[in-house]
């Protein structure tokens, strides 16, 4: 199996949303241009709620919950939320499924969250230049979602955006105007639940919002949380990486300049009540792989070079995730898109593939202000 025998579409969907200061408005120019493509995503997860078994009424019950949460943190995420079911002709609690996807799949006994490794580089200044800082992570889900995802700029907001979601997703890796950037990981507690900020539109909510990672912190420990996550933040100064979850958020400091990610908790607290059978031993197995790699090799000096530290082969973790199109629906797991970004250029770079197709398909370029 190769990464190029991955089902792929023949035109990704880029999303540009009218760059009004009306989120409502903002959602609906999202919506008409998914109008396409919400279905099929809702579909897809609609057979992944139904392996868990999780039964339809239940879904529309979280979702309406989780749009509450919204409402009461951010009304103007819940209006772009219902601007975009306006936009796609969909019920505006579907869309509050896909956005609470992460939350409503925490009751799942039969469909793991797939797995993401994320690297952040922050660059030590040498007295002649500015320290460049920059990071890059896979996104891997199941390959049934292949084709159901976007590259998008939201314009409008405190801050305009670009990055990489799920059609009718509000948001997910990116980096924005100010120079904020946000790698996004998924990780498992005892505790995940309905009730607090889905942590995809919590993403959303921090790239339209913070200016630098200071900002950002403070929105996330604002936050109701009812579910877990990491945030990888910084900008061109500053580098954390957060634990997000039921029993509050966790930060970490970079370690010899690097953040490094994968899916389980790095705080003593909340890895206390770890769902270790989700992840483990993969996540600690691409988290020491990844960090010996760094550690025998001389820093990357541009974000190829930190993505070329994400290339496996047979034989190493699956940090290049390849799918066993053999295995049932719920555990084919690729690496369906691999992204860079750099604060100090806005600019965030997505690859329609993994790692090990650098210089075989060209990146999308997307640049924030």
């Amino acid at each position: 199996m190769t990464a190029r025998s991955i089902p792929r579409p023949h035109h990704r969907h880029h999303v540009k949303a009218a760059a009004a200061a009306d989120p409502y408005d903002r959602g609906v120019a999202r919506g008409e241009q998914l109008r396409d493509a919400v279905p099929a995503a809702i579909d897809a997860y609609d057979r992944l709620f139904a392996l868990g078994p999780i039964t339809p009424a239940r879904v529309r019950e979280d979702a309406e919950r989780g749009l509450d949460a919204i409402g009461r943190f951010r009304p103007g995420a819940r209006a772009e939320i219902e601007g975009i079911a306006h936009g796609s002709g969909a019920e505006p609690w579907r869309i509050g499924a896909l956005n609470a996807r992460t939350e409503i799949l925490a009751r799942s006994a039969a469909v793991p969250p797939g797995e993401c490794t994320t690297i952040v580089r922050r660059a030590a200044c040498d007295g002649r230049s500015a320290p460049r800082t920059f990071g890059v992570q896979t996104w891997d889900w199941h390959i049934e979602l292949s084709a159901l995802w976007h590259t998008l700029e939201v314009r409008g907001g405190r801050h305009d955006f670009v990055g990489l979601t799920e059609d009718g997703i509000l948001g997910k890796i990116g980096v924005n105007s100010a120079g904020l950037a946000l790698h996004f990981n998924i990780l498992g507690h005892v505790r995940d639940s309905i009730g607090g900020i889905p942590v995809h539109v919590l993403a959303a909510i921090v790239l339209e919002e913070a200016g630098s990672v200071a900002e950002a912190v403070e929105i996330v420990r604002s936050a109701p949380l009812a579910s877990s996550g990491s945030f990888a933040l910084f900008d061109e100064t500053d580098a954390v990486l957060l634990d997000l979850s039921p029993v509050g958020v966790f930060s970490m400091q970079p370690e010899q300049g690097m953040l490094v990610r994968t899916n389980h908790f790095l705080m003593p607290g909340p890895a206390a009540d770890e769902k270790t059978w989700l992840h483990q031993p993969d996540s600690g197995e691409r988290y020491d792989f990844v960090r010996a790699r760094l550690a025998r090799t001389e820093p990357p000096a541009t974000p190829d070079d930190l993505a070329g530290c994400l290339v496996t082969r047979d034989g190493e973790p699956p940090v290049t995730c390849l799918p066993d199109l053999d295995k049932p629906l719920g555990q084919r797991w690729a690496s369906l898109a691999t992204v860079t970004l750099e604060p100090s250029t806005r600019t965030a770079r997505i690859l329609d593939g993994t790692p090990a197709d650098m210089g075989s398909r060209d990146w999308r370029t997307l640049t924030a202000g």
